[in-house]
């Protein structure tokens, strides 16, 4: 019938039907969440972009703009480049919109977090107190050359509230372990235990046992080794009997814990299927915390009272049920964590040795004086409700083949209902 193929006399067959409406879900599914997981990062990026059209309050452009710190490090059993993505997807996005500024404190391994946000407390509290027990031969950070570079040229630092964003519980306590140590430990490290004396004698096998070590091939030697992570100044133990200096702060910059799913294992598979098809709300919780810390609204944190049937946290027990909401933030991640975490360190795991304090397996030990002066970004009402208003274009959140659709339509229209040209002739007079 006019050249076209006939439509087939029966429709497929069950198992096709069922193959086509399962992909078909799915597939409608992913789309769907995709769609609505942009349209809520676009939510709250337009809800702070108003910030990057504010002017800085110096007219001649040496005032500094705020500057956010944001702390990462690779989860418990996976790598660095998994934080990375999750900050790419659902926090710089936000970021990018409010104009503001930023810098980025890594962890490649468990333990450094916790070393920079120490060492950057002992920094401050040695420029107020003129301390000299920093070494000497030690050369400068590129935070203190920068620091030095801007008051030989009478540049002022930013002088409002800045503020920290920490992602993932893992983080978190690596934070705040290093907020402890920086306020309540010493300036100078521990003093390193002495090395033993070695034998100098020799056993008649002693010659062929070393031999092989002789012999290691050149490229391992050259090979740069990864600096040795600083050790703890202090123990949780140590808070209690520790003095706070008395140029402290009454408040200390304010943060904020963001979540970071992470959970693997095959037996989970359903559990992160419906996280993957529900990644729309997460987009959503993130952007309100990063939307708040934006727009530099917080409160102080809330003292909690003692639960003793509280286990928010596997590592919590009835003599440390947690008493500060510091504690509790993102505990619910902590049943996601591989079990090797929860395990005592083998001796022979030589990049496990290298680590000189466990953090993450540990419960939070929280110091009253530390705990009261810490502040967490939160969004107003006012606020909230404003973006809960915004009206996102479908433009804006589409995909590649409708906005090509879209644009199609549109270049259709505009030719069937553009006036038409008339012809060269039409304007002579005809005699």
């Amino acid at each position: 019938m006019l050249g076209l193929p006939a439509l087939p006399s029966k429709l497929p067959s069950r198992n096709w039907m069922i193959f086509w409406t399962v992909s078909s879900a799915i597939t409608a599914a992913i789309i769907y969440d995709k769609r609505e997981k942009k349209r809520a990062t676009a939510r709250w990026a337009h809800a702070v972009e108003h910030l990057a059209k504010e002017p800085l309050p110096d007219s001649l452009g040496l005032a500094q703009p705020r500057k956010l710190t944001i702390y990462l490090s690779s989860p418990p059993g996976d790598g660095l480049r998994v934080a990375q993505d999750h900050y790419t997807e659902y926090v710089k996005p936000i970021l990018a919109a409010s104009g503001l500024d930023w810098e980025f404190v890594q962890g490649r391994r468990e333990g450094d977090v916790r070393a920079y946000v120490a060492e950057r407390v002992r920094r401050l509290r040695r420029s107020r107190e003129g301390s000299e027990d920093a070494d000497p031969s030690k050369q400068p950070t590129k935070e203190e050359i920068v620091e030095a570079f801007r008051k030989s040229r009478g540049i002022p630092d930013y002088e409002g509230v800045r503020g920290d964003v920490v992602i993932g519980r893992h983080t978190w306590k690596e934070y705040l372990r290093g907020l402890h140590e920086g306020w309540l430990g010493p300036l100078a490290p521990p003093p390193e235990p002495e090395p033993e004396s070695l034998s100098t004698t020799t056993t008649p096998g002693s010659s062929t046992e070393d031999k092989p070590a002789e012999e290691k091939p050149a490229e391992e030697e050259k090979k740069p080794k990864r600096p040795p992570q600083p050790k703890p100044h202090n123990t949780t133990a140590d808070y209690p009997a520790s003095t706070l200096p008395p140029f402290a702060p009454n408040e200390f910059a304010p943060s904020v814990p963001i979540r970071q799913p992470h959970l693997l294992g095959f037996l989970n598979t359903p559990t992160r299927m419906y996280r993957f098809f529900n990644r729309r709300k997460l987009a959503d919780e993130i952007g309100r915390e990063v939307a708040a810390v934006c727009l530099c609204t917080y409160r102080e944190y809330q003292q909690q009272p003692v639960a003793e049937s509280d286990t928010a946290s596997p590592t919590a027990t009835a003599e440390q049920s947690p008493q500060y909401e510091q504690q509790k933030e993102l505990a619910w991640e902590e049943k996601d964590w591989i079990k090797s975490i929860w395990k005592e360190d083998d001796p022979k795991d030589a990049e496990a040795a290298e680590i000189p304090e466990k953090v993450r397996a540990k419960p939070i030990v929280m110091d009253p004086r530390i705990a009261a002066r810490m502040r967490r970004f939160q969004l107003l009402p006012e606020d909230e409700e404003r973006a809960r208003s915004i009206v996102v274009p479908e433009e804006e959140i589409e995909g590649y083949i409708k906005g090509k659709l879209r644009q199609l339509y549109r270049w259709g229209v505009r030719k069937a209902f553009d006036k038409k040209k008339t012809a060269p002739w039409d304007d002579k007079d005809v005699d």
